[in-house]
């Protein structure tokens, strides 16, 4: 079960996510669900198109099945979903 404690280190796809702060000011409130992940690029699908961001330059917003919404640094996403499950971090 995905919990704030274990999103990062979670999958992402199927997720509605909101950004809430971004290096580019376009990309701030862009909301929608991941469709897809790379290791520096989510893929959202929002109701204009599909959006590619990267996760370095943005802090994003996640809606969880529970309802709860969990903001996250994009720079703790950075790296291969299935290396994320491997990696070691410090409290976020």
């Amino acid at each position: 079960m995905i919990t704030p404690k274990n999103l990062v280190r979670h999958e992402l796809v199927g997720l509605d996510v909101r950004v809430v702060e971004s290096t580019n000011p376009s990309q701030i409130g862009l909301s929608g669900r991941v469709v897809d992940e790379s290791r520096n690029v989510l893929t959202i699908e929002t109701a204009h198109g599909v959006r590619n961001l990267p996760k370095n330059q943005c802090t994003f917003s996640f809606l969880l099945p529970s309802g709860e919404r969990v903001r996250v640094e994009g720079r703790l996403l950075v790296s291969h979903p299935e290396d994320r499950i491997k990696k070691k971090l410090r409290k976020w």
